[in-house]
């Protein structure tokens, strides 16, 4: 752990272990903190919340580019690691160790951009103006999908802000988000502005951030369920809070398309981080006219996806995070398949020789699924290609809307006025039109409704960690 500028070691009485999905294998030890833990390193944060909120944002901002450098010159050995401990393949976890130093870099030109303004008054003799100043001492918590960027997305404009920060990482991947403590701290983030506390169990930790008055604002990455409970108990305390959750993204390929085209875009997204991304595509509903090129494109470059250690060469999909994982995914195929949806590749688990220890299913494609199954309802965070065909008869964009989610949304069509309906009547936070990478450091990225609160990235998610001040000023 990293409380006030000091590292905590564990010991053999009080660690736990990281593993490797892919083997099964024990990495490193890492402490097993609690509650008092979680104290002492609010007591830390909101010590130094005075100094460096009172910091000038140039330095702040100098601060945060120092961290994207350092970030980016341990690029390899962070990749390495992230592959080790999450499992996913060498060359998309580089991807997320620069797109976590794209975090650090935007918001250390956006904390000089921290503007105010001035409001007219009837009155002659008075001025009103606006300033903003930082929330105050934030509890971030962060998943294990990607354990480094989703840090730097909260860290970097809580920062930049003028907020300090304590941080309780997935604890099935708390290796990476030593190693980018250590990044931010050796590029000169003063002491107890950043905080680690490392956990088994995340919920003594999690009931202490709620329930601590010294804590301002909470912002998460993870479930529903937990997002639901931390918006609840936030609540009793009257905490700021932003929630980035669960996803059910439909995938929707219109007859004027080119299918193959739309099919290798569904592919690269869907299979992006083993489908254990809350953008992944669930359910992509495709026009009868182009169903079977869109199948037939979609299933040969599946089959061609390579399994195994994301450090192994040509390797394209990694291992699920555990063997729950594994067991949600497979009965969800299972479930859809009784109720008549053919599996055109994959269906299983992969068990044989170099899979036998580590928590791996076959990237796979079903076909003809429908309402019925527990697939297209719920998230599946795994490799499987839920396919559905449309008619013209069909309304199209109430079958998209048809969740209780809103996180992303993906619309492959050549009609520029098709795009336009679909920006105004997919009720998601995030639409890609021919595009399946809408996100970037500089734009928001959040969901409606049980998607999450709130926005992350852009100037957006800045001003989640700021409040505004309204200062009227009279002349006499």
């Amino acid at each position: 752990m990293f409380i006030n500028g000091e590292w905590i070691i564990p010991t053999d009485e009080n660690s736990f272990w990281s593993y490797d999905p892919a083997t099964g294998k024990r990495i490193a030890k890492v402490v097993d903190g609690g509650a008092q833990d979680a104290e002492k390193a609010i007591a830390s944060a909101t010590e130094a919340f005075p100094i460096w909120s009172q910091t000038t944002a140039y330095r702040r901002a100098e601060i945060l580019k120092d961290a994207q450098g350092t970030v980016m010159e341990r690029a390899g050995e962070m990749a390495n690691l992230m592959s080790r401990e999450q499992g996913k393949p060498l060359k998309a976890a580089l991807n997320e160790v620069r797109y976590a130093a794209d975090f650090l870099g935007w918001f250390s030109e956006e904390a000089k951009r921290n503007y105010g303004c001035t409001i007219p008054s009837a009155r002659a003799d008075q001025r009103f103006m606006t300033v903003k100043a930082a929330v105050g001492v934030v509890a971030a918590i962060t998943p294990w999908n990607y354990p480094v960027s989703m840090i730097t997305r909260k860290i970097a404009p809580a920062l930049a802000a003028g907020c300090t920060v304590v941080l309780k990482p997935a604890e099935a991947t708390p290796l990476c988000a030593i190693a980018m403590f250590e990044a931010m701290s050796d590029a000169g983030v003063p002491k107890g502005v950043i905080n680690l506390v490392t956990a088994q169990d995340p919920a003594p930790i999690g009931e202490v951030f709620v329930n601590d008055p010294r804590v301002s604002k909470i912002t998460f990455t993870g479930s529903t369920r937990v997002g639901r409970y931390l918006a609840s108990a936030a609540g009793q305390t009257m905490k700021r809070i932003s929630l980035e959750l669960g996803g059910h993204a439909p995938f929707i390929v219109f007859p004027d398309a080119d299918p193959v085209h739309a099919a290798k875009g569904a592919g690269l997204v869907k299979f992006l981080n083993t489908g254990q991304a809350c953008i992944s595509p669930n359910r992509m509903f495709v026009h009868e006219s182009i169903y079977q090129p869109f199948i037939e494109t979609l299933s040969e470059r599946t089959q061609k996806l390579k399994a195994g250690s994301g450090l192994e060469q040509g390797v394209s999909i990694g291992p699920l995070v555990n063997e729950a994982a594994v067991e949600k995914v497979e009965a969800q195929v299972k479930d859809a398949i009784s109720q008549g949806a053919a599996v055109v590749c994959g269906g299983h688990r992969l068990t044989e020789e170099a899979f036998t220890n580590g928590s791996f299913f076959a990237p796979t494609v079903l076909s003809n699924v429908t309402p019925e199954m527990e697939i297209y309802r719920e998230e599946t965070f795994g490799p499987v290609a839920a396919v559905i065909p449309f008619s013209d008869k069909d309304d199209i964009f109430a079958m998209a809307n048809d969740t209780h989610y809103g996180l992303a949304a993906y619309v492959y069509t050549k009609s520029l006025s098709r795009s336009y309906e679909a920006m105004e009547k997919l009720r998601f936070g995030i639409i890609g039109i021919n595009d399946i990478n809408p996100t970037s450091a500089a734009a928001p990225f959040g969901g409606l409704n049980d998607s999450g609160l709130g926005r992350e990235g852009g100037i957006e998610g800045l001003e989640e960690y700021l409040e505004t001040k309204t200062v009227g000023l009279s002349l006499v």
